[in-house]
């Protein structure tokens, strides 16, 4: 990116240039063309001109889209970025963010795409631009992985392959990699973009017979245990209710123990 300033000084001149371009002066290749000149009461006077070169990354490319999506979005943010070995990460915060994310992320997931392309189109060097908003990421991968356990668990015991709902490639490798962990069943992904989908199954394609016992003695013990506590509480109630029953003697007497005895 290159273009021409004039002012009255370079000094104004640059600053002109950093100002247009939304970065500090010393990540700008400036070349002087006109020093510009005071001149005599006025007389001779010339402006200063300059040739300024900006080179912006990939991260600043991708942000400076991100910030130009949300202005026509009208959403309010702030944008911080952060540069790692694998590209950068783009956070976006603020109070209107859900409309950023939208459901379950789909927003934000296009937004990151589209933010990419953008960065990425003018060279064949791929550059990763990850799109978050007030810590969505590390909460979806959270419930993706909880999500891949139960269904590990459900084939282990059944032996009965299980597909998932389609899901974008980044969601994919969260299942794929805690299913690695997991001995016993293995995934792989199945149809075309955008209904691709993950599919577990067990590594024998037999049901894990150990496993079903050891949910199903579960089962029983936590049944138990209900059973139990449900009983404690009939016999906590059937005591109180029988504690609080008027005794024959309470009632003696006009509520007296014992009777008037006159002494002589």
């Amino acid at each position: 990116m290159k273009k021409e300033f004039t002012a009255n000084t370079v000094e104004e001149a640059k600053a002109l240039a950093a100002a247009e371009f939304g970065t500090e002066q010393e990540k700008i290749t400036f070349t002087v063309i006109e020093e510009g000149k005071k001149g005599l009461f006025g007389i001779g006077k010339s402006d200063a001109k300059i040739l300024a070169e900006y080179e912006p990354s990939k991260a600043q490319i991708a942000s400076d889209y991100i910030k130009s999506i949300l202005s026509c979005m009208e959403i309010e943010a702030q944008i911080s970025v952060t540069e790692n070995e694998d590209g950068a990460v783009i956070d976006i915060s603020g109070d209107t963010t859900g409309a950023v994310i939208g459901r379950r992320g789909e927003t934000l997931d296009a937004l990151q795409y589209l933010a990419s392309m953008t960065a990425n189109r003018n060279d064949k060097e791929y550059y990763r631009i990850t799109l978050d908003s007030c810590g969505y990421r590390e909460k979806r991968k959270a419930i993706l992985e909880d999500l891949a356990r139960k269904k590990a668990k459900t084939v282990l015991r059944t032996g009965k392959t299980s597909t998932l709902e389609p899901m974008n490639p980044y969601e994919r490798r969260i299942i794929h990699s805690t299913i690695s962990e997991i001995e016993g069943v293995t995934s792989k992904s199945i149809g075309e973009e955008p209904c691709r989908k993950v599919v577990i199954s067990a590594v024998n394609g037999r049901p894990d017979r150990r496993q079903g016992r050891r949910d199903n003695y579960r089962d029983r013990q936590d049944g138990k245990r209900r059973e139990r506590s449900h009983s404690m509480d009939l016999m906590k109630t059937s005591f109180e209710k029988d504690y609080k029953k008027p005794k024959p003697e309470d009632s003696m007497l006009g509520g007296e123990l014992y009777g008037k005895i006159d002494i002589d």
